[in-house]
């Protein structure tokens, strides 16, 4: 997931340098994987991910879930080490995927599917599939900043009719952006800003 953030350089990439996150609980807790390299691309920040799955920890057991924009990998992967039942983790970025694949066979995770492809595409295939997609429990979506989008996925969300009742969204912004109006029937549930991020989770239905 591309990012235009302005970071500190551990936090963010440099051309050839080692970038590392790391699992914050769960069966791999502790374990530190590469991520791939790319201008602006970063993990959630650890901080943020422990609030998160603290927020999810009477769900996320056995739970579907939905990575769009998965870049680092960072949330999927400690969805998985929690015992998510299936992550499906898209990204069109080429070396992000791969590297993805790397630490799934590193850690070997064998309930995720990685999608390389066009997130929107990836909701708007689901919506034209002839059949009715397996639903989603948990989505994390984390689009690049500035650019408006969340209220576009979360309609195309709503379109394809991917999610599970009940489902639950989580949504990461610029700390300066407000929160876009949430579908009919979506709640917001939790909210909290770190840094230079606003993220919430919301509830459907």
């Amino acid at each position: 997931m591309l990012k235009k953030v302005t970071r500190k350089a551990k936090s963010g990439s440099t051309k050839g340098k080692q970038n590392q996150l790391r699992i914050i609980a769960g069966q791999w807790r502790g374990r530190k994987l590469n991520f791939a390299d790319g201008e602006g691309l970063r993990p959630t920040m650890d901080r943020v991910r422990e609030t998160l799955f603290n927020w999810l920890q009477n769900d996320i057991a056995g739970a579907r879930c939905l990575d769009l924009f998965s870049g680092s990998g960072a949330l999927g992967l400690e969805a998985l080490s929690r015992y998510a039942g299936e992550v499906v983790m898209v990204d069109k970025n080429p070396q992000a995927i791969r590297t993805i694949r790397q630490n799934l066979e590193l850690l070997n995770a064998e309930n995720a599917q990685l999608k390389q492809m066009d997130a929107l595409a990836y909701l708007q295939q689901l919506a034209d599939s002839n059949s009715s997609p397996q639903s989603f429990d948990i989505v994390f979506l984390d689009p690049p900043f500035n650019q408006q989008l969340v209220a576009i996925f979360c309609e195309q969300l709503v379109q394809s009719d991917c999610l599970s009742e009940g489902a639950l969204i989580y949504i990461e912004i610029e700390k300066n952006t407000r929160l876009p109006q949430l579908p009919d029937s979506w709640t917001l549930s939790k909210e909290k800003k770190a840094g230079q991020l606003a993220y919430y989770l919301v509830r459907v239905g």
